[in-house]
């Protein structure tokens, strides 16, 4: 069914990373006019559908970025989106992903491709997005796609060089679609590791809070090196438990996601775990950061998920579920963990 000319795309959210990424479709409509048909960005709130069109940017989230409405069709009209659109780019929090979807007929999905460009578990169901649109909506394999980093949505807001890695089945699809997020500053990899870039995608979130946590303590450089090089070794280990695809965990969107996301400045899992490092209470951090965080969220997942089935020794992403759920006190688990690190 891959058409070569106008396909058209419609990305549901309106976060920075949904913001980062229509500017990046955008810029390579620009460039080539014919690839890509319609573009159509739904957003729940009607009063920010308005503010984009009248001002040309996000008012909530990475407003530097330049929109074009003339080029991008805004509404809060979820289901016309989906039905417009060839393929449907999802960039909800995956805490809310459920609730905005479940009123939705499975019919609508049928023949689309369904792009996941969420860095979480689905938190009722632990599922990643592949396996939860699979089954809840009967998506096949075949239709689903996964856009990983290392990539955050504000180096891509300043144009700064970045990758994208994105793993589908489906090699057309996959090719197709990476093609059309390839611009002046993106370059893509392709991949057919849709489990283990979205498994990474959760967990580098996880360690990223680890690694907060510990600056906040005041742990320093040469201690950070040995928690995220036992961090990749951890993640290697549940990634193979969890889908024994032939991989290279140093790649990108593995090692590289995992760096950026445990050492850049606009890491939001970092500055999570920072505050917490420093004392703040769960609350008190998510009050002042008012953004997602996803590894908050996934930490309870994958620790019943790995409890439940498939019982991988995982210190690192123990140690920030009893921070943040169990209320043991920061300084004593980092003591801990640091007896088992390598």
């Amino acid at each position: 069914y891959m058409k070569t000319s106008e396909i058209n795309i419609g990305l549901l959210g309106s976060g920075s990373w949904g913001t980062a990424l229509i500017k990046i479709l955008t810029e390579h409509k620009i460039a080539n006019p014919e690839k890509i048909g319609r573009l159509k960005w739904w957003m729940r709130n009607e009063e920010t559908v308005q503010h984009i069109k009248t001002h040309r940017h996000n008012p909530n989230y990475i407003s530097s970025v330049e929109l074009y409405p003339n080029l991008v069709e805004i509404t809060s009209n979820l289901e016309f989106v989906i039905n417009e659109s060839d393929f449907i780019v999802l960039a909800i929090p995956s805490a809310f992903l459920h609730k905005t979807l479940n009123h939705i007929q499975r019919e609508l999905f049928k023949g689309k491709y369904i792009v996941s460009a969420i860095k979480g578990l689905v938190p009722h169901s632990r599922q990643i997005v592949a396996d939860y649109m699979m089954h809840t909506f009967d998506v096949s394999h075949n239709q689903m796609l996964v856009i990983s980093g290392p990539c955050h949505a504000e180096e891509v807001a300043a144009e700064k060089l970045s990758y994208l890695t994105i793993a589908g089945h489906n090699e057309d699809a996959t090719h197709t679609f990476a093609q059309m997020l390839s611009c002046r500053f993106i370059k893509t990899i392709e991949s057919r590791d849709i489990n283990g870039t979205e498994y990474g995608a959760v967990l580098k979130n996880i360690y990223a809070i680890a690694s907060g946590i510990c600056q906040g303590l005041g742990f320093g450089d040469n201690f950070q090196a040995v928690l995220i090089s036992n961090a990749i070794r951890e993640m290697e280990a549940f990634l193979y438990a969890i889908h024994s695809h032939p991989r290279e965990i140093n790649h990108s969107a593995y090692l590289g996601d995992l760096l950026v996301t445990a050492y850049s400045q606009h890491s939001r899992n970092r500055r999570f775990g920072l505050m917490l490092g420093k004392g703040y209470s769960v609350k008190a951090a998510q009050l002042e950061m008012n953004m997602i965080a996803e590894g908050y969220y996934a930490c309870k997942s994958m620790f019943e998920l790995n409890q439940a089935q498939l019982k991988v020794e995982m210190p690192i992403a123990e140690a920030v579920y009893n921070i943040i759920y169990q209320n043991k006190n920061a300084r004593v688990e980092v003591d801990k963990l640091s007896e088992k690190l390598v």
